[in-house]
C-alpha cells in the first residue's frame, strides 16, 4: 500500500502517521495489557473525585472529617477572577485557544530542556488529567512500565488522549473548576477552597491579586514556595506570578505596583477544617461504621459521606468538662500520694524494679534498635537515656520539655486515664463519649477498646440472676466468713473473699442492702447458691459480650469488660428488660443529601419487665440503704431537687487498680472507669483509690451540669413506677448497723488451697 506513494518523504510521513495512529489506539485499548488503564468517556463524564466524609453531632454541628485528600469543592462562580487569571497567565497562557494539548508549548519546552532550561509544557487540561484520573499511577501502568523512556512516552501520550477527551466533554470554565478543586497545595490540602481557608482564612471569591498569586505560585513546588515554611521564596514566586499577570494584561500597572509591594499577610486562624478533627468520638464513629462501609462498598475517606451521630454536643461538652475537672484533681491526689516514689507496684506494694525496662521492650523502636545494634544493650541503653526536646501533656496545657525516652516512660506511666459513656436506653442513643483525657497523647479509647476488671460493678449480674430465679430483694443472708471450693482447669481452688475491715458483722442483711452496701461475703454466698455459670449466662444475656471466665469470683468483677458493654448491660434494666444495640449513628447521606442509610433501635426482650424494675429498685439501695456505696453523691446538691432518685454501683478492683461508677437515673445510664493505662500503677488505699472516690465524682459533676441545662430535657424525678404487677416482696427496710465493716468492692482472685490469700481493697 505504501509503495504506491512515489515520493519517499510522503511515504515515510504516511507510515509515521499510521504508526502514531496504531500506537495511540494500542494505548487506548491497552493492547495485550501493555499500556495499562486509560479513562474512557464514561469515566471522563463521571469523574471519581476523592471527597472527605464529615461526621456531625445530633444538632448538625461538625465533629470532624475523614479524608486522604483534604478538599472541599467549589463552583466556578465562587472563585475569584484573580485566581483564574493568575493560573492561566502562569500555567497555560494559551488555555482558551488549544484543545487540551498545546503542541507549541510542548516543543518549545523540549528545546528549552535540551538547552539546560528545564520547564514544563503541560497544559492545565493535561495537569487535570494527571490529578483527576491518575494517568501515571499504578493502575494506569501496564507491562510497558518496566521499559525506560518508552514508559515516559506512553504516560505523556495517555495524558494527551485524556486531555482531548476532557476538552470534548467539558467547557473551559468547567475544566478550570475541576482543576482548582483537585490541585494539591501541600500539607494534605487539596483544592482552592481548602487552600484559601488554610492560608488566608478566606473563601476563594475574597482573595486579592497578591493572595491569588501566592497560591498559584505554590503550584510549581508546594514545599519550596510554601508561605509558612519558606516565606522569602514564596514572596519571590508570588511576584513572578504578578509579573505574568501584568504581561498578559490581567493586571493594570497600578494594580501590579500596589500588590507587588504588599507583604504576604497570612491568616492561619482558621481551624474548622484543619486536619481531620481527630478525637475519640471521630475514631469511635469510624469503628462503628467499619462493617457498614465494607458491606455497602463505601470508602469513608473518599466517598464524601455525611454522617449524623446521636451525640448531643452539650452533653459531650459537660462530660468532657467533668472529666477534666475531676481527673485534674485525681492526678494531683495521685502525685501527692506517691511523691518521688515510683508507683509501679505489685499487689503487695513492692516496687516492680524492671518496670521501665519492660516498657522499653514493648516499644516498636526497641526491635529496630536491636536489629541496628545487633542486640548490643549498651547503644540501646544510650538511645533511651539520651535527652531530646519534646512536648508533653500536662493538666496545665501542653508543655515543652527535654526528656529522655526513660523520662517519658516514667512520666506518662504515672498519668491516670478514664473512659466515660452515657446512653438513653429508651431510644438506644449514645449521648456522650469520652475515650480518655487527651486524644493527641492517649489515642487508645477507654470506652470500647480498653477492657478492665469491673470490680463490684459486676455484682448486679449476680443479684439479677438471683431475682430471676426465685429470690426476692428482701431475702436475707448473714454477713459471715465464706469459703468456696471449686475446680479450675483440673486444679482444686478455694475462694475466701474478705470485707474491707477483714471482719464480718454476723448481721442478717437483705439482698438489696447487701448490694447497696457492696458486701462481698453475701455476694459470694449468693454466687454459690445460683451458680457462677448462671451468672455468666445472665451477664451475656443482658449485654456483656467479652468472654467471661466462669469462676466464683466472677460476681465480684474478676473479668475484663469495657465501659461500652457495661453501659449497654445496665441499660437493659431501665429499658424494661429489653437489651439494646446502642446507636451512635442515625443516618448517612451523600454530598447531595440523599439518604444512604438510616439506623433504628434494635432491641430484644431478655429478662422480664418485673425483674428489670426490681433491679432498678436494687440500684437505689446504693443511696438508700445503710452504708450504700453511692452516698458520696449527696455531696452534689445539684442532684437532689424535686424528689430526684439516682441509682448506681461503685466498683474497685484489687489493689485499687480500677475505679468504676455506673450511674442510673430515670432517663440515662452512664458508665465511668478511672485508672492508669498500666495496671501496675495504682492507688494504695481505700481513701484514695476506691471507685467512690475516683469515678463517682465525675458522674456527680456531669449530672449536675446536665440537670442545670433545661434545654437538654433531662429533668429531676423518681424512677419509673412498676411497668407490670410486681409479684415479689421488695419493700424491706434495713436496721441500722456499723457500716464500716461492710463494704468491699475489691476483686478477690482464686487461690491455691495450699496457700490461701485474700486480697482486699476498700469499699466502693
Amino acid at each position: 500500500m505504501f509503495r504506491r506513494i512515489k515520493n519517499r518523504f510522503l511515504r515515510y510521513l504516511v507510515i509515521f502517521i499510521y504508526f502514531i495512529i496504531i500506537f495511540f489506539c494500542s494505548i487506548e485499548l491497552n493492547f495485550l495489557w501493555l499500556f495499562g488503564y486509560s479513562p474512557d468517556m464514561q469515566d471522563i463524564k463521571n469523574p471519581s473525585m476523592s471527597l472527605s466524609s464529615e461526621v456531625y453531632y445530633a444538632d448538625g454541628t461538625l465533629i470532624g472529617r475523614y479524608f486522604k485528600e483534604n478538599r472541599s469543592p467549589v463552583e466556578y462562580k465562587e472563585i475569584s477572577p484573580y485566581i483564574i487569571n493568575a493560573l492561566v497567565s502562569t500555567e497555560d497562557v494559551r488555555f482558551y485557544s488549544h484543545h487540551g494539548v498545546d503542541f507549541y508549548s510542548f516543543f518549545t519546552s523540549m528545546l528549552s530542556t535540551a538547552k539546560g532550561d528545564k520547564r514544563g509544557g503541560s497544559t492545565i487540561t493535561q495537569q487535570l488529567a494527571k490529578n483527576l484520573f491518575e494517568t501515571r499511577k499504578r493502575k494506569s501502568q501496564g507491562i510497558i512500565k518496566h521499559v525506560p523512556l518508552i514508559n515516559t512516552i506512553v504516560y505523556k501520550c495517555k495524558e494527551w488522549l485524556t486531555a482531548f477527551k476532557i476538552e470534548h466533554v467539558y467547557s473551559k470554565e468547567e475544566i478550570l473548576t475541576l482543576y482548582l478543586n483537585t490541585v494539591p497545595f501541600g500539607s494534605n490540602s487539596f483544592g482552592i477552597k481548602t487552600a484559601t481557608l488554610k492560608f488566608f482564612n478566606k473563601t476563594p471569591d475574597q482573595l486579592t491579586p497578591a493572595e491569588a498569586a501566592t497560591l498559584v505560585g505554590m503550584l510549581k513546588a508546594t514545599s519550596t514556595y510554601n508561605p509558612i515554611s519558606n516565606p522569602k521564596r514564596s514572596l519571590e514566586r508570588r511576584n513572578t506570578v504578578l509579573a505574568k499577570m501584568l504581561k498578559y494584561g490581567k493586571l493594570t500597572k497600578a494594580e501590579y505596583d500596589e500588590n507587588v509591594q504588599t507583604p504576604i499577610n497570612l491568616d492561619l486562624s482558621y481551624t474548622g477544617n484543619e486536619g481531620q478533627g481527630d478525637s475519640y468520638l471521630r475514631e469511635a464513629v469510624e469503628r462503628w461504621l467499619k462493617k457498614w462501609c465494607h458491606d455497602n462498598d463505601y470508602d469513608l475517606y473518599n466517598d464524601g459521606l455525611k454522617i449524623y451521630t446521636t451525640i448531643d454536643p452539650k452533653m459531650q461538652q459537660y462530660a468532657e468538662e467533668a472529666v477534666a475537672e475531676k481527673m485534674k484533681m485525681l492526678q494531683k491526689r495521685f502525685n501527692d500520694l506517691w511523691g518521688k516514689k515510683n508507683p509501679w507496684r505489685d499487689l503487695d506494694g513492692k516496687e516492680i524494679v524492671d518496670f521501665v525496662k519492660k516498657a522499653e521492650e514493648h516499644l516498636p523502636i526497641y526491635a529496630l534498635l536491636q536489629k541496628k545494634y545487633h542486640n548490643d544493650t549498651v547503644p540501646i541503653k544510650k538511645y533511651f537515656e539520651t535527652p531530646r526536646k519534646m512536648k508533653v501533656f500536662t493538666w496545665k496545657g501542653e508543655r515543652d520539655t527535654t526528656f529522655s525516652s526513660v523520662d517519658s516512660i516514667k512520666y506518662y506511666a504515672r498519668l491516670l486515664n478514664t473512659g466515660m459513656m452515657t446512653i438513653e436506653p429508651s431510644t438506644g442513643k449514645i449521648k456522650d463519649w469520652v475515650g480518655g483525657i487527651n486524644f493527641k497523647y492517649f489515642n487508645y479509647d477507654h470506652v470500647n477498646q480498653s477492657k478492665r476488671q469491673a470490680g463490684s460493678t459486676f455484682k448486679p449480674f449476680a443479684y439479677l440472676t438471683a431475682l430471676d430465679n426465685g429470690f426476692t430483694p428482701c431475702d436475707k443472708f448473714t454477713d459471715q466468713f465464706v469459703s468456696i471450693k471449686y475446680t479450675d482447669e483440673g486444679r482444686q481452688q478455694v475462694w475466701e473473699p474478705k470485707n474491707a475491715s477483714f471482719k464480718f458483722t454476723g448481721q442478717e442483711m437483705s439482698l438489696r442492702w447487701a448490694m447497696g452496701a457492696s458486701v462481698n461475703s453475701i455476694t459470694a454466698q449468693l454466687t454459690e447458691k445460683v451458680g457462677w455459670d448462671k451468672i455468666v449466662e445472665y451477664a451475656h444475656k443482658v449485654g456483656i459480650e467479652s468472654p467471661l471466665k466462669s469462676v466464683p469470683s466472677v460476681s465480684l468483677g474478676s473479668n475484663d469488660v469495657s465501659v461500652y458493654e457495661m453501659v449497654r448491660a445496665y441499660s437493659t434494666f431501665l429499658n424494661k428488660g429489653k437489651k439494646i444495640d446502642p446507636l451512635l449513628v442515625t443516618r448517612i447521606t451523600n454530598q447531595d443529601g440523599d439518604v444512604l442509610a438510616e439506623f433504628d433501635l434494635k432491641s430484644e426482650q431478655v429478662i422480664s419487665p418485673e425483674t428489670a424494675w426490681l433491679m432498678l429498685y436494687m440500684f437505689r439501695g446504693g443511696m438508700e440503704e445503710p452504708g450504700g456505696t453511692s452516698q458520696a453523691l449527696w455531696e452534689y446538691p445539684g442532684l437532689w431537687k424535686k424528689n430526684n432518685q439516682i441509682g448506681g454501683k461503685t466498683g474497685t478492683s484489687s489493689g485499687y487498680v480500677d475505679g468504676w461508677y455506673m450511674g442510673v437515673t430515670k432517663d440515662l445510664v452512664t458508665g465511668i472507669w478511672v485508672g492508669a493505662d498500666d495496671r501496675s500503677v495504682h492507688f494504695n488505699s481505700s481513701e484514695t483509690g476506691e471507685g467512690s472516690h475516683t469515678a463517682l465524682p465525675i458522674f456527680g459533676a456531669f449530672m449536675e451540669k446536665v440537670y442545670a441545662d433545661p434545654k437538654l430535657g433531662y429533668t429531676y424525678g423518681p424512677f419509673p413506677k412498676p411497668w407490670v404487677k410486681i409479684t415479689k416482696e421488695y419493700d424491706c427496710p434495713s436496721p441500722h448497723i456499723d457500716t464500716d465493716s461492710l463494704t468491699n468492692d475489691s476483686v478477690t482472685m482464686p487461690v491455691d488451697t495450699n496457700k490461701i490469700k485474700a486480697d482486699t481493697a476498700g469499699g466502693g
